[in-house]
Formats: structure tokens, sequence, C-alpha cells
């Protein structure tokens, strides 16, 4: 099968769960057997593109800043807009030119700059090409939660990015034969949504990092750690609310904080600033070590979507606290094999019940790590996918089928979400 692939940016280095998400999953859908070609952003921190492989070549081009007048003129929403620019128009261009393709992915939301050209290419020269969306959250859920923090002048332009998000994601939807999402929530809702367009559960692997034995005991300081990447805006809302909270009870219960990920040096000097008691290490070289050398993982977002970071917290036997919303698609039973709070205050009030509790942070990283050690795996996920858009029905033969949904839902079957213990 050959799958022209339309991503952010070449996703290595992967420094972010967006980017550890495109990353295994392209890598997973070609040992399934598929033949990609990458489109995306060029990184430039990078001194070298990547090189071409058998079965994956990459077609990745510059990225242009455009002022922020013309952001808020386009149609597009912010996050669909990076792809925009004539270097990136000519190499989707002739990209599409290569081949009479199987398969067009759109990996994520920000990859839908190419919808255009992508149906222009399906209508006038290959109506039998299959158009895949995989999501990476439910958008309009994650752009509502934006806009309901914003205040101000701000809070009217977000706004307005959302009703354009809404309608894109919309688009990508009716357009797509297929969606995908990486949590059972986000499965169900898209289902309700989409029909008929198929959904299915994809959520991610982990080929990382994994620790075959570990007890935590007095040796370890007594510090909790949050991981991960700080530059999306709905985590850094989630993050200063939590440090609001809980800096001045971690504190006085002489529990050290540390927050350990990449992030812009501007936001990570005004983290430091504003929270001189937190050690803020910003981007490390090895993650690892930090792990090691603390009794408690935490998990403060306030959204939904699959949080990587979680993985690596249970492979590195860290036992977790949690927002209870924070990580859905984990099998993680609450009081058992993870922490659950509603609140930032009830999650700081956690940590200091927890963190000399060894025989209880002992238990927990065990039974997470059991829960998890069987799932999660790349293979088995790439051959999902795989198996699923080579399986699709033409997209001509799908056409009817939506203007039927479009007249009305009696006659569409009902989509099968698969429970969160069947991935």
């Amino acid at each position: 099968m050959d799958c022209l692939w339309i991503t952010l940016a070449d996703p290595q280095p992967a420094t972010n769960g967006q980017l550890i998400y495109s990353e295994g999953l392209i890598r997973a859908a070609r040992e399934a057997g598929a033949a990609l070609t990458v489109v995306g952003l060029v990184r430039t921190e990078k001194p070298h593109p990547p090189g071409d492989q058998p079965g994956l070549a990459w077609r990745l081009a510059g990225e242009t800043r455009w002022p922020a007048w013309r952001r808020a003129l386009r149609a597009m929403p912010e996050v669909a807009q990076r792809g925009i620019s004539p270097a990136m128009d000519r190499t989707l261009a002739a990209a599409l030119d290569e081949r009479a393709w199987d398969a067009i992915v759109f990996d994520s939301i920000c990859a839908a700059w190419a919808l255009p050209a992508v149906l222009h290419y399906q209508a006038k020269r290959n109506p039998s090409a299959r158009l895949v969306y995989l999501s990476h959250n439910h958008e309009t859920t994650v752009a509502r939660r934006i806009a309901s923090v914003a205040r101000g002048a701000r809070r009217l332009y977000r706004a307005w990015d959302m009703l354009r998000l809404v309608r894109l994601e919309r688009r990508l939807m009716a357009r797509c034969d297929l969606v995908t999402s990486n949590t059972p929530d986000d499965t169900r809702t898209f289902a309700a949504e989409a029909a008929p367009t198929p959904v299915i559960l994809l959520p991610p692997g982990h080929g990382g990092h994994r620790v075959a034995e570990r007890t935590i005991d007095g040796s370890v300081p007594r510090r909790a750690i949050i991981a991960g990447s700080f530059d999306w805006p709905p985590k850094r809302i989630s993050l200063e609310r939590f440090l609001a909270e809980a800096v001045p009870v971690l504190t006085a219960a002489g529990i050290e904080l540390q927050l350990v990920g990449e992030t812009e040096p501007a936001y990570l000097a005004s983290l430091r600033q504003r929270f001189p008691a937190v050690r803020s290490e910003g981007r490390v070289d090895d993650v690892w070590p930090y792990l090691a050398k603390a009794r408690l993982a935490l998990v403060p977002d306030e959204l939904g979507g699959f949080k990587l970071k979680g993985l690596d917290y249970v492979f590195n036997r860290l036992p977790i606290l949690a927002m209870r919303v924070a990580l859905p698609g984990m099998p993680l039973e609450d009081g058992l094999s993870v922490g659950l709070f509603d609140s930032h205050r009830a999650l700081a009030a956690g940590v200091v019940a927890l963190i000399d509790d060894f025989v209880t942070l002992n238990r927990r990283q065990r039974e997470a790590y059991d829960a998890c050690a069987m799932r999660f795996d790349w293979s088995r996920i790439g051959r999902h996918l795989v198996d699923t858009i080579r399986s699709l029905e033409r997209p001509r033969q799908r056409a009817s089928g939506r203007a039927r949904a479009a007249a009305g839902p009696s006659s569409t079957p009902s989509i099968p979400v698969p429970p969160a213990a069947g991935r």
C-alpha cells in the first residue's frame, strides 16, 4: 500500500507528545507493510534532514512565519497554519504527482492545511485514494477549553479561532474515509459526530525505556516530578493553576517539586521567577535519571487526551497522582494503581499524604506496570491501522452512504467502539 503521510514536521527528535505519537505511528505503519512518503516541516535545529529508507521517504520544506494579522484573517485555525507556505505547497504538489496514492493520511489537525489540495487531487486525478484523519485530540473540545479561559480581546480571538477549528474538524470528518482517535472517550465522541465514517481507537504504543524492578525507599529524595513538554497552551494553564495551589502546600511539607521537559526559554524563565521554590529544569538530554530520583509523578492536566508521559511514568515505575480527567485510555484503577483527584488542592494534599508511604508507593508502581505491560505495543497498533485502511470501501462507494447520513440517521449503523481493556 502506497501512503502519502502529511504530518506537522519531521518527528525526530520527538520532544513532545505530538511528535512521539507521529513518530511511533509512522514507524509502526511502515513495519506493517505500508510504503510511506512523509510530507512535513523541516526541523531547523537538526544539522541534517532524515535520509530515505526502504518503505520510508521524506519530503520536507521550511516554515514561513506569518504576521499575526495574516493568521487572524485566514479561514484555517491557528493550529493548522504552520504548514501554509509556498515551499510546502510545492512540496505537497510534487508528492501528489509522484504516483496514484492508495491512501493519504492527515496526521493531526496540524496537517489539515493540505486538505484543499488533496481534495482537488482526489476529485481530478485519483478518486480511489482513501483519506484518513489521525486525530491527536478531539480538537473542538480543546478549542472550547482554550477559549473559555482566555480574557479580554484574546477571548474574542480565541472564540473566533474555535469557530474556524470546529468547521475544519467537521470538514475532515465529512471528507475522510476513516477517523482514528487515541482515547476511548474521544473515539465515542468522534463516532457520534462522524457517522457513517468509521472511527477506530488507535492508542499510542511505548517503545522506550522500561525499568524491570524498582524499590522506592528513604534513599530516594522526597520529590515529586512533572515531566513532559510545556509549550501547549492548555498544559500551561493547568500547570500554572496547579503550581499556584500546590507550591505553598508542598514547600510547607518539605517536599521538592521538579519540572523537566521541553519549553520555550522565555516561558521557563517566567516559571522560575513566579515559582522560585520549584526546580524548573527545562529541556534535558536524558529524562530517565530525573525520573529515577523522584518518589511520585504528577499529571495536573485538566483536559483529556492521551498523555504519553503517563506511559513513561508507568514503565519507569513511578507511582502517579493525577487529575481525574487527565489519563483517559490508561488501564489504571484509582486507589490501586493510580491516585485520582478532582482539584489541584486535593492533588497537592495527596502528594503530602503519600510521599513517605513506601508500602503504598511500591504497590502502586507495581500494579500500574503490570496493568500496562502487555499493552501499548506499536507493532500491533501499526498492523491495526494498515489493515483497517486496506479494508476501507472505495471513496466513490462511500459517497451514497454519506448522502443518506446527511438526510437522516435512521439507516446509519452504529460504530462499534472498543473498550479500554481491548486495546
